[in-house]
């Protein structure tokens, strides 16, 4: 069989090397059931429409079915030297159906073909991404539950900063994939819009009914200017950045992942099922899922530039820059996996408890505590805080904690420290005080708990 497009070119045979150079059908074997589930679309559409024969239009859907199936379960036999996916399924359906196959194409173009193709790959996805960021989602918060009385330092600067409940730190985690849904959802509204029936460009002569195929697919609207619906890739843009910002909140929490489980932090283990270890060094752990998340996060944020820069230049309509966008969109697809490895990590940590507590008694974690007692009775904060960075200076050069303090040292730098400064530097003390909304403290954090378990049942 010749290339769709042979006619206006005579005998003369495409050169192999420009066909390698041009044939997208390896990449697109990703996006062929998605193909061949519009293609049925469109030839029960054109049944419906009189734009075809109900014959041709149900041995066009039977052989179609048959593609499906080998698809699914990989007995399709691709062509070898198809252009690309569409004509791969034609040129096979011909073989099986006969010259019905060349009418499979009656009131479409490759353009809006591929449009659909792609915005059906998107939304499974984007789907995929969700089901990934629940999961996630679910893990950070069952290991919370279990959290919110443990203590750990909370860092700015990746210096010890202030006390936190690990739970708090953890949920921390969970609101960035929560934005995370949301931007899916935003995402997944605006992909699910039917190209179908834009034809190359321009819509096309014969009587079709877009919003029948777009209902049958799933979709919720059609397209409104047959120019956009083949030259709009803001879909594809989107996607990658979707999965490139929940790539990185992932990478985030890897990073976390491979600092506390270091020597240096101690304050967790990887389970033995979700670490590696050193070819050369037998007692190495390595957290390999994690860092390995981290680097997806990487690869992802460059095919959104990828992606951009493309479409920086392009002239309306159909461009073949267009094609170059598969690697990208295909590219997002790696986001989900990632953050369900980390789910499985999360879930299988130790937390050393002990250790975390340990690390919040020292590095003076509950100085602000003792600036806002002075500022409690009076003192302004900024004085206060001059004041509290004074005894700071001197426990540094004692080496001694704030915890060891006397009421009589604390009045030796201001009288208007009063017995109650005592109890607020403890730890625990700190922790509780946090109950502003949002805050650390152990009664916020089990309602930030109920609140984002409810969030995430949907």
């Amino acid at each position: 069989m010749s290339d769709l497009w042979s006619g206006r070119f005579g005998a003369t045979q495409l050169d192999p090397r420009i066909r390698a150079f041009t044939s997208a059908l390896e990449l697109d074997h990703r996006i062929a059931r998605h193909d061949v589930r519009g293609s049925i679309a469109h030839a029960r559409m054109l049944g419906r429409q009189k734009i075809l024969s109900e014959a041709d239009s149900k041995t066009l859907v039977a052989g179609l079915e048959t593609i499906d199936g080998e698809l699914a379960g990989g007995t399709f036999p691709w062509p070898d030297d198809a252009e690309d996916v569409h004509s791969a399924v034609e040129r096979v359906l011909a073989t099986r159906i006969g010259e019905v196959a060349g009418r499979l194409h009656t009131a479409r173009s490759r353009n809006d073909q591929v449009a659909l193709d792609l915005r059906l790959f998107t939304l499974d996805v984007l789907a995929e991404l969700d089901r990934a960021l629940v999961e996630l989602a679910t893990a950070l918060l069952e290991r919370a539950e279990a959290e919110v009385e443990t203590v750990m330092p909370g860092y700015t600067h990746l210096r010890r900063a202030q006390p936190v409940s690990l739970a708090h730190h953890l949920l921390a985690h969970v609101e960035a994939a929560r934005r995370d849904r949301q931007r899916v959802s935003d995402a997944r509204r605006r992909t699910a819009v039917s190209p179908l029936g834009a034809a190359a460009l321009a819509g096309s002569p014969y009587d079709v009914d877009p919003a029948s195929v777009a209902k049958e697919l799933g979709l919720d609207a059609v397209f409104r200017n047959s120019i956009d619906a083949v030259s709009d890739r803001d879909f594809v843009a989107e996607l990658v950045f979707v999965a490139a910002l929940a790539a990185v909140h992932g990478s985030r929490l890897a990073e976390e992942i491979v600092l506390w489980t270091s020597t240096e932090f101690g304050f967790a283990e990887m389970s033995d099922e979700h670490a590696t270890g050193s070819s050369i060094m037998p007692q190495k752990k390595n957290a390999d899922v994690a860092e390995l998340a981290r680097g997806r996060a990487s690869r992802i944020i460059g095919d959104l530039v990828a992606v951009l820069t493309a479409l920086k230049g392009l002239p309306l309509a159909y461009d073949g820059d267009l094609q170059e966008q598969r690697v990208p969109l295909y590219d997002a697809a790696a986001a989900a996996p990632a953050l369900a490895a980390l789910a499985m990590v999360i879930r299988g940590l130790r937390i050393d408890r002990d250790a975390m507590r340990r690390a919040t008694e020292r590095g003076l974690l509950t100085a602000t505590d003792l600036a806002d007692h002075l500022a409690r009775r009076g003192v302004p904060f900024r004085e206060a805080h001059e004041i509290v960075g004074r005894i700071v200076r001197d426990r540094l050069s004692k080496d001694a904690a704030l915890g060891s303090l006397t009421l009589d040292e604390l009045r030796a730098f201001d009288v208007r420290f009063e017995a109650p400064a005592l109890e607020e530097l403890t730890v625990a003390r700190s922790v509780a005080a946090r109950r502003s909304p949002g805050g650390t403290a152990p009664e916020r954090v089990r309602a930030a708990l109920a609140e984002a378990r409810k969030a995430f049942e949907h």
